[in-house]
């Protein structure tokens, strides 16, 4: 028998699916190619000699390091900051979110500049740490604190979670500790996971909080690889710039990868449940 034809309720499917084509094209997969075209100018031996200069690789490794870190640190901190506001009432509770999703309506370049100024040797923080003879603008140090600013939490995944597995947990006679690690715990992996991975794909891209914070070093290594891809396209240099940016891509798509992956396993385990 032939299958039964299936039927829209809502129409207008070609039209939408074709605007979402064409602005797909248009804003994601033209730009893309573009940087692919550009960067396959140079040789698989140029483009190698590129990345492995002196001032590409630090800033590559001044990136990624700075950005792991970052990651790492919104992680646990993240999950500590939506714990305490989705398991817990207080007053000015709504207040205190609302300060903690500032940072994130903010201009990166505010970021920046505001901390390098609250961070520098004359600002209201790092005054203090400079009478111990510590620098935090223009270090890693700062690098890390900008990316640690415009990070994420998994306070959504918390507000969604079923308190169920806690109540069942304490009716079998766990501890609290015990229901953290063996009930909660596994259940969040997948959002931290998600989150870390998001956080660190955009600390190694960031460059508004950070350029003003790094000081843009290649002697101190506090170049960031986004500053140095603004250098070359300075230097109308687009093949160099491009290459650079190619290398960038393919590590985001391998985060994206990494997430996506996550996301099935967990979705696969909570079908089964």
């Amino acid at each position: 028998m032939k299958k039964a034809k299936k039927t829209r309720v809502i129409p207008g499917y070609h039209l939408t699916f074709g605007i979402v084509i064409t602005l797909l094209s248009l804003i994601v997969l033209i730009p893309l190619a573009s940087v692919l075209v550009y960067a396959l100018k140079l040789s698989p031996g140029e483009w190698f000699r590129l990345i492995m200069k002196e001032n590409v690789r630090n800033a590559f490794l001044t990136s990624v390091g700075c950005s792991f870190l970052a990651a790492v640190i919104n992680t646990v901190f993240g999950l500590i900051l939506a714990w305490t506001l989705v398991k817990y009432e207080f007053p000015g509770k709504k207040l205190l979110d609302g300060f903690i999703e500032l940072p994130f309506a903010l201009p990166t370049a505010v970021a920046g500049i505001t901390l390098s100024k609250l961070f520098s040797d004359s600002g209201f923080y790092g005054k203090i740490f400079a009478k111990l003879g510590i620098q935090i603008a223009y270090t890693k140090t700062g690098l890390v604190i900008s990316l640690i600013f415009v990070g994420r939490a998994v306070q959504p995944v918390l507000e969604k979670m079923d308190g169920q597995y806690e109540e069942a947990a304490f009716m079998l006679g766990a501890s609290r500790r015990k229901t953290f690690l063996a009930v909660i715990l596994p259940e969040l992996r997948p959002a931290l996971l998600t989150g870390f991975g998001l956080a660190f794909a955009r600390g190694i891209g960031e460059y508004g909080s950070v350029i003003y914070i790094s000081g843009n070093s290649a002697k101190d290594k506090t170049q960031v690889i986004s500053y140095v891809i603004m250098q070359k396209l300075g230097m109308i240099d687009y093949e160099s710039a491009t290459a650079i940016a190619l290398l960038m891509l393919i590590i985001s798509f391998v985060l994206l990868l990494f997430i996506n992956i996550v996301q099935a396993r967990q979705s696969a385990r909570t079908n089964l449940l």
